[in-house]
């Protein structure tokens, strides 16, 4: 139990961050600076973001204070070259993360937008309209995918690999952000199922390069795509 202290902590501070995170986001004045419930896209994902963000620079701080160096919670680029372990129905043999980052990248980008394609893409949505968005949506996605790979993954990861091992640390962070995703995008059991894989690969890049630069370059592009659907109103978070 000693050797879990980190992790405790680290969830205590996780939950408490979110939970004041959310208060504030209640209030009368944070409600009249982005628009309520009448907000549209632009001002209710900045609201949402901005939160998100203020949540991860107060993980950052416990988890330097808590591991001393940037390196030790992957908060550094990372080996973008090192071996990548076999990945089981995937991948059989070694490769080197060079390759398999742009891969994964691609086809989990990819998969996505298949997904959201049969979700349903709205008619007669005027091109400009979109990429007037899109600025928007790249700043969003940058933030997001920071957010929670430091908040649900480098920092329980960092926690965890010591007293338990790195495949018991991937498969509890993989788990802890698949079931964060119920009322996310693509939500539900698919949601989670979904969530969960990606977040295995994820950490799997972490443990592999010890850095942060693959998990959020993929998460990133993920994002962009749910966000560009999001914005044009094809998609709502949880259902």
């Amino acid at each position: 139990l000693r050797s879990l202290q980190s992790y405790s902590l680290i969830l205590v501070v996780l939950f408490t961050a979110e939970w004041a995170s959310g208060l504030l986001a209640g209030t009368a004045l944070w409600q009249s600076w982005f628009g309520g419930s009448s907000a549209g896209f632009t001002q209710s994902m900045l609201s949402t973001q901005l939160l998100r963000l203020g949540v991860a620079v107060v993980m950052v701080g416990v988890l330097l204070v808590l591991f001393k160096k940037p390196k030790n919670i992957f908060f550094v680029r990372g080996d973008l070259q090192a071996v990548a372990q076999p990945i089981p129905l995937l991948m059989d043999k070694p490769n080197s993360w060079k390759k398999l980052g742009w891969i994964l990248a691609v086809c989990i980008t990819g998969g996505t937008l298949v997904f959201l394609f049969l979700g349903g893409l709205p008619t007669n949505i005027p091109i400009t309209s979109i990429l007037a968005l899109f600025p928007f949506v790249l700043l969003f996605a940058a933030i997001n995918a920071f957010a929670e790979e430091m908040n649900y993954r480098a920092g329980l990861l960092a926690a965890l690999e010591e007293p338990l091992g790195g495949k018991q640390a991937l498969l509890i962070t993989a788990l802890f952000f698949g079931i964060g995703h119920f009322y996310g995008v693509p939500y539900g059991i698919v949601g989670v199922i979904m969530a969960s894989l990606l977040g295995w690969l994820l950490g799997k890049s972490m443990l592999e390069t010890r850095g942060f630069c693959w998990a959020w370059f993929i998460h990133f592009l993920q994002d962009v795509a749910i966000f560009t659907f999001i914005g044009i109103g094809s998609i709502i978070p949880g259902g």
